[in-house]
């Protein structure tokens, strides 16, 4: 099977109303995720062994028979189950068929056909769409009589796949494209107009680049709730259990003229906690999106305050360069005096001796708890009831400006010849010369000394360099990362 082109934008973005949309759907468990992946060319959506992975809507775009077709993924449906998350994950999945062009329900074509698979074709017919049946884990023409069972939904348009070897798909994608209307491709040409307009002289080059901000946190923070508030959508299931969000999820949004992508991330949790394949997969993912993206969104507890988790999380995004913000969350929670029952917290230990929604107090432990992130800024946010988050929007625009400010070597040197370095407590051995200093590179902003011999700078030398750059320059919310080279 020919490979389809796959594209990295991996939500609804402009062009939605252009590309047309085709949602597969099916029972947990029946290789729907397998599928995606196969089709968009990217392993996007976390794959298992497990049933029900995928909860939330995952979207990728791809290209087949010159068509750009956008491709969104499900939860695993069982239309009358009652439970919190199937409920959640039925709700999401109504979303995606209710808005596409065309639907492919996947069955396993070595299961039986049972009452759930009756149930859904009969929910799927309502949505007055074009429908196929991929009948999935036909390895060989020698079990196509696999599909024999599955003429029972009373289907046409049925085809037998592996969506794990390929086998079928291009049969499938090349019926879906007949059946799908013509593309109106006028917004889709104004965007690339846009985008390719560098806009007027002077304009800020930051504003045209897309920003990625992956909200990160451990499990149960509020994350989801958070990308639902920033969005303004149910973009995302959000339920009091731990973990519920396993694969990324994210959601393009435009404030102020510039495009934000948020990216919910799995909470990240220790490694002896985490026990099923599926939640080790999901914290590895969350991990790799946070290092694809511009800023993090680290969420803390205020109920908890920060705990050595937490500090792990913030060291992962510190290390990896990634500009910051901390989103102390549930600060309603705080400010109303409520406790959780059980073991008092740090938050609640030091509320002992504070007033309740102590502000400038908890900011204080927070600082000392997340030293290295001193650079951070903090906003105090309610993602439940809204309250604060109004605030997150202009710290994203000021930290993605600041994460790819670059200052001119000349700007650098004068910087350098106001500063006192006898002031930096550093062993005389072990203290250089520099002879001058430039901006490598941004995001994050990278400096390289050039001085007078070979020898590793000094903790001490290092941050108090860092602390005159701030000063100087600002650099809010961004790591800063110095290298030194000596002079030949």
């Amino acid at each position: 099977m020919s490979q389809p082109v796959y594209n990295s934008t991996d939500t609804l973005s402009a062009t939605a109303a252009a590309i047309p949309t085709v949602a597969i759907v099916g029972r947990p468990n029946v290789g729907k995720s397998t599928l995606f992946n196969r089709i968009v060319g990217s392993r996007r959506a976390i794959v298992g062994d497990e049933p029900g992975i995928t909860r939330d809507r995952l979207y990728g775009d791809a290209e087949w028979g010159g068509r750009k077709l956008r491709i969104v993924d499900t939860g695993g449906i069982l239309p009358e189950e009652k439970d919190l998350i199937p409920a959640e994950i039925f709700r999401q999945a109504r979303v995606a068929f209710d808005e596409a062009a065309a639907i492919v329900m996947v069955v396993d074509g070595r299961s039986e056909l049972a009452g759930p698979d009756l149930e859904l074709v009969r929910l799927l017919r309502k949505a007055n769409r074009p429908l196929f049946v991929a009948v999935n884990k036909v390895d060989s023409e020698k079990q196509s009589s696999l599909i024999n069972d599955f003429h029972r939904l009373g289907v046409k348009q049925m085809f037998p796949i592996s969506a794990e070897h390929g086998r079928g798909i291009d049969d499938l994608l090349d019926a879906i494209v007949a059946v799908l209307p013509a593309t109106v491709d006028t917004e889709e040409t104004a965007e690339t107009r846009a985008t390719e307009d560098p806009g007027p002289e002077g304009a800020d080059p930051s504003a045209l680049h897309e920003v990625k901000v992956a909200i990160i946190g451990h499990p149960n923070v509020g994350k989801s709730t958070l990308l639902n508030c920033l969005t303004a959508s149910d973009r995302a299931i959000v339920s009091p259990i731990p973990g519920t969000t396993r694969d990324a999820v994210d959601e393009l949004v435009e404030h102020n003229g510039r495009r934000f992508r948020f990216i919910d991330t799995a909470g990240i949790r220790r490694k002896g906690k985490t026990h099923l394949m599926a939640e080790k997969l999901s914290v590895v993912m969350a991990r790799k999106h946070l290092e694809s993206a511009d800023i993090a969104l680290l969420v803390i507890d205020a109920t908890e305050g920060v705990s050595q988790l937490d500090a792990s999380i913030a060291g992962y995004a510190h290390e990896s360069g990634r500009s910051v913000i901390v989103v102390v969350n549930k600060w309603d929670l705080m400010i109303s005096g409520l406790k959780k029952s059980g073991r008092p917290t740090k938050a609640e230990r030091m509320r002992e001796t504070k007033r309740p929604g102590d502000r400038e107090a908890y900011e204080e432990r927070l600082r000392y708890e997340l030293k290295f992130l001193n650079y951070a800024p903090i906003v105090f946010i309610s993602a439940e009831t809204g309250k604060g988050t109004e605030k997150i929007f202009p710290l994203l625009e000021e930290v993605a400006i600041e994460r790819r400010k670059r200052v001119t070597t000349s700007e650098m040197n004068r910087f350098l010849e106001r500063v006192d370095f006898e002031r930096a407590s550093v062993p005389v051995r072990q203290r250089v010369k520099i002879l001058y200093m430039t901006q490598a590179s941004v995001a994050p902003p990278t400096f390289v000394l050039f001085t007078n011999r070979a020898v590793k700078l000094h903790f001490a030398y290092q941050r108090f360099l860092e602390n005159q750059i701030r000063a100087a320059f600002g650099f809010v919310g961004t790591p800063i990362w110095i290298k030194n080279r000596a002079r030949d």
